[in-house]
């Protein structure tokens, strides 16, 4: 029986029951090492290190300039959920209308409304292992369970369609699908998500695809979302922190069935009234303006992965496979036998790098590094790196 610490005490037991997030408390103690005066390379952190682009922050400034600063509609303005919808034509060949759209703060706030809204008690959501540490703790706000599907290495960390007919029951309400990955980067291709819409469709299971990294893939690879096989039951959540460095504007939208989205204004209406003005006015112009930005931050990407690829693959007895998207690689230490916590508690107090240990995310076999830094802060981060695992 668990019993709550003094200062616990009046709490509700939701509260009480969530996680704190492993990646704002390794930053936490990271900027604490820093104030100190010690130099700290982070790769912790999962935001780009661009700027928000020009024109996007113009369109910003011309919001303020000509009073655009009032409510608007709680889900979101009409125009950018046309935008919205233009952006999932032209990229996806989805067809969806206004009222298929919500806008929320961020994508993680569109998790929160959709699994809300979906899930009761005694409702299951299965989330493949390695999953995004904020998952779980969604889905237990809901007072729902949930399953955890562990996926393998070998298989890129992906679904195995056998091993998701072991774990789908009556009781499965959800399956959620994150393309490209957090923390993995493994990213599905249109023929294996049509082998799990076969599963999850048939059994009028709803998938969650969380599809916030779609823009940030390499070697020519295309995105692909599960919602061209079925889109009465996907939920597509996506926005512009991620693909346009807009990860302080909070803005994130959700594409899905009328009926659900209708519940979700509703439900949003009553926590945050409206996502905020100036940020849609920002968005706007990131989905309606060129693409040239994210291709470079791209390119960027790409070349810091390749790098500290080759850096991790070259010290004994660690293994990384290399990431179709997103900006993370997902080394295996498990050779070395200290645990992911211990492991990249060590390597922030000894080695001064900053990682994100595995076992938040599932695994503890496993560290999470970002690339979205400076190839000077990579190269630096892996030579002490090396260094300390040389000494391990």
């Amino acid at each position: 029986m668990n019993t709550l610490t003094k200062t616990q005490v009046g709490l509700s037991k939701r509260v009480v029951s969530i996680s704190e997030s492993e990646t704002l408390a390794i930053n936490a103690r990271s900027n604490e090492l820093k104030a100190q005066g010690m130099d700290v390379v982070s790769l912790a952190a999962g935001e780009p290190d661009f700027d928000t682009p020009e024109h996007i922050k113009a369109a910003a400034k011309k919001a303020i300039d000509e009073g655009f600063t009032k409510y608007t509609p709680s889900g979101g303005t009409v125009e950018l959920k046309k935008a919205i919808c233009e952006k999932l034509k032209r990229d996806q060949h989805l067809e969806y209308g206004p009222e298929n759209i919500i806008v929320s703060c961020g994508a993680k706030h569109s998790l929160f409304n959709a699994i809300l809204t979906l899930c009761d008690k005694d409702d299951e959501v299965v989330i493949p292992v390695p999953y995004w540490v904020t998952y779980p703790e969604l889905v237990r706000l809901a007072n729902a369970t949930p399953v955890f599907l562990k996926t393998r290495e070998e298989n890129g960390f992906k679904i195995n369609p056998v091993d998701l007919k072991k774990v789908v029951s009556r009781k499965t309400k959800i399956i959620i699908i994150n393309s490209p990955s957090n923390p993995t980067g493994a990213a599905y291709s249109g023929d294996e998500l049509r082998e799990i819409s076969k599963i999850a469709f048939s059994d009028g299971i709803y998938v969650i695809s969380d599809e916030i990294y779609e823009k940030v893939l390499y070697d020519g690879l295309t995105h692909e979302s599960i919602a061209s096989f079925q889109k009465d039951q996907t939920l597509i959540v996506n926005g512009v922190s991620k693909s346009y460095a807009m990860t302080g504007w909070r803005i994130g939208y959700l594409a899905g069935p009328a009926p659900f989205v209708a519940a979700m204004n509703r439900l949003q209406s009553h926590s945050t009234s409206n996502p905020t003005s100036i940020s849609q006015k920002a968005a706007l112009a990131a989905l309606k303006g060129s693409d040239e930005c994210v291709t470079k931050m791209v390119q960027a990407f790409e070349e810091r992965r390749n790098y500290i690829v080759d850096r991790l693959n070259s010290i004994p007895k660690v293994h990384v496979r290399k990431p179709e998207g997103a900006f993370y690689v997902f080394p295996n230490i498990s050779k070395y036998g200290v645990g992911s916590n211990k492991l990249s508690q060590r390597l922030l107090e000894e080695a001064h790098v900053a990682v994100i240990p595995g076992a938040p995310f599932g695994t503890d076999d496993h560290i999470r590094l970002s690339y979205a830094t400076s190839m000077e802060n990579i190269k630096k981060g892996m030579d002490r790196i090396e260094e300390f695992f040389r000494k391990l």
